[in-house]
């Protein structure tokens, strides 16, 4: 009964700020410089943290600056706020989520690049995206798992979006991404999304916890060092499964 109580409470402060991004996307980020439209993103996603009972926990150097490529693991829907709680970035998306109710508008809001997964040539598209991007001192973050794990082992890396770091020599940064639950102090499976499991059950399970801890470890910048995309890749695997360990 506790667990259903602490959801049914944090469902309508989840919606209620959802719809304050929307008014401040629609009313507000027009007459706002990009630094202000950054800021407000990463206060948006802190508040959405807290919202779902969640809380930040950062260990190591989110980049100050850009051009940088952020690459982690990927557990669940919340990844990406708390991506965004830790330090603003633009992130690489599958092209459905664009049209998702409220979630798309508030994703574009946040400058997100959108690519189809399954077509080549769009992802040739997105690599010259975002080239350019690293070029202009952007930082950029991608999955490059490609979708969800159960956060018990790291998928394979898919390496193509690495040739947008080679081309433009900027250094990728490893970052690990796991919840931990309040109470134990063990790893909470909470949040993860990944199978069969449902987006409602996953943020009903994850509303409906004591409370649940997103651990973030940045680890240290490398460059490609005469590396092609898949030996950098793999590099970078056994970089962030060792972060997200800690």
């Amino acid at each position: 009964m506790l667990r259903v109580l602490r959801a049914c409470w944090r469902v309508p402060r989840m919606l209620l700020h959802a719809l304050l991004g929307l008014w401040v996307v629609a009313l507000r980020f027009p007459r706002l410089a990009e630094e202000q439209q950054q800021a407000r993103v990463q206060a948006w996603a802190l508040g959405l943290l807290r919202c779902a009972g969640v809380t930040l926990e950062l260990h190591g150097r989110p980049p100050r600056t850009g051009p940088v490529l952020l690459v982690a693991n990927h557990l669940s829907w919340l990844d990406i706020p708390v991506m965004h709680a830790a330090r603003y970035c633009r992130f690489i998306s599958k092209s459905d989520v664009q049209d998702w109710p409220i979630v798309g508008t508030l994703a574009t809001a946040a400058g997100t690049l959108y690519i189809q997964r399954e077509s080549r040539r769009d992802a040739l598209r997105m690599v010259a995206s975002m080239h350019e991007a690293l070029l202009r001192g952007e930082v950029l973050a991608v999955f490059p798992e490609g979708t969800t794990g159960d956060g018990r082992e790291l998928l394979p890396f898919h390496a193509n979006l690495l040739q947008a770091a080679l081309a433009a020599d900027v250094p990728v940064q490893p970052v690990g991404l796991r919840f931990v639950d309040g109470q134990s102090g063990a790893t909470s499976f909470a949040p993860s999304f990944v199978g069969d499991e449902s987006l409602l059950g996953s943020i009903w399970r994850t509303l409906s916890a004591p409370g649940i801890t997103a651990v973030v470890h940045f680890g240290t910048p490398e460059r490609a060092q005469g590396r092609d995309r898949r030996a950098w890749g793999q590099a970078l695997h056994a970089a962030v499964d060792e972060l997200r360990r800690r």
